[in-house]
């Protein structure tokens, strides 16, 4: 039985490296449930890929699935599944040996799904996976931001951003955030305490100084999380330079684990200095997280953005949009009517 899949054929633009394909439905194993899938979202993650970021850390056979965001209705459960049964609304951030979430199946494990949360629908629930186990898992587990702290989240009005300020707020942190003049009032809704517009001020201006920077931009941001650190303080990035945790958790060679290691020597030599913690994270998928960050949409505590819809023929102009920069919360696709 075949399926529609968009699928990446080789490294480039958006425009020209991605096609809509006929593919073989998938097969469950013991383990895991197929999905029928109803939404998927993109993330940065996914245009990187295609545009060829992450050559170094291996090459991809191509052609290949693209997308990690599922939300859908489990079509088949391996004989191993008791948590799941057909008919159940899932989401999940399927692993990376499933990638490719914009097809009408998906297969993920069993242990990366949960059931969706009561209050949203397929393309709401779609929104959340990668982004909202980023901030869990770099606010809660790597940072462990508590009640009284300061934080500077960087980019509040974007996929990760809009959730980490709101999940930030539930854990009672003081949260400062950057975006832009359009997206000021925005962010003020998600519960920032405090913004800044990075098109007029400097988030150097501050007077205060922070427990936590979430580094979501990379680049210069890194080390310049440092400057508005409190010492003793914790940076978490998503997109810095990889520390030695991440290196191990990756399995790479020693090479490239030397060769990255002197790209993040700045970095760690201005950690060590303040006694502050920098991590790099790389979020993993995990249902049990997920039901967690159900119970959080549930209560109203987060609530989804989403900038724009697509269907699924539309899919590489949704993947497009995302690639501009410019997009306010998630960019979604809806696979099924």
């Amino acid at each position: 039985m075949k399926m529609k899949s968009l699928m990446m054929t080789k490294y480039g633009d958006v425009n020209i490296g991605l096609e809509i394909q006929e593919v073989p439905l998938p097969t469950v194993t013991s383990n895991q449930v197929l999905i029928k899938t109803h939404s998927a979202s993109f993330n940065p993650i996914d245009y990187k890929i295609l545009r060829g970021d992450f050559k170094a850390m291996g090459k991809i056979q191509f052609p290949r699935g693209i997308g990690r965001d599922v939300s859908g209705v489990i079509e088949k459960v391996g004989e191993g599944v008791k948590k799941f049964q057909v008919g159940d609304k899932v989401y999940s951030r399927i692993d990376e040996n499933f990638v490719g979430t914009m097809a009408e199946y998906v297969i993920s494990n069993s242990a990366d799904v949960a059931l969706i949360p009561s209050n949203l629908n397929h393309g709401e629930a779609a929104s959340v996976p990668l982004a909202g186990l980023t901030s869990y898992q770099a606010l809660i587990n790597v940072a462990k931001l508590s009640a009284g702290e300061s934080i500077l989240i960087h980019a509040g009005s974007g996929g990760v951003g809009t959730i980490g300020i709101q999940l930030a707020k539930h854990l009672g942190a003081n949260v400062t955030t950057t975006t832009s003049t359009k997206n000021i009032d925005l962010v003020k809704s998600l519960g920032a305490d405090n913004v800044i517009d990075y098109t007029k001020q400097s988030y150097f201006d501050q007077s205060t100084k922070f427990d936590v920077v979430f580094d979501t931009l990379g680049g210069k941001y890194t080390l310049d999380s440092f400057k508005v650190l409190k010492a003793g303080g914790r940076v978490v990035s998503i997109a810095g330079e990889l520390d030695s945790v991440t290196t191990k958790q990756l399995g790479l060679n020693k090479i490239v684990s030397f060769i990255l290691a002197i790209k993040a020597k700045k970095i760690t030599k201005v950690a060590s200095k303040m006694g502050a913690l920098y991590r790099f994270l790389l979020m993993s998928p995990n249902g049990e997280e997920l039901e967690e960050l159900s119970k959080l949409y549930e209560l109203g505590s987060i609530k989804p953005v989403i900038d724009k819809t697509y269907n699924f023929d539309d899919s590489i102009k949704a993947l497009d949009y995302l690639s501009k920069g410019r997009a306010t919360g998630k960019v979604v696709v809806n696979i099924r009517e």
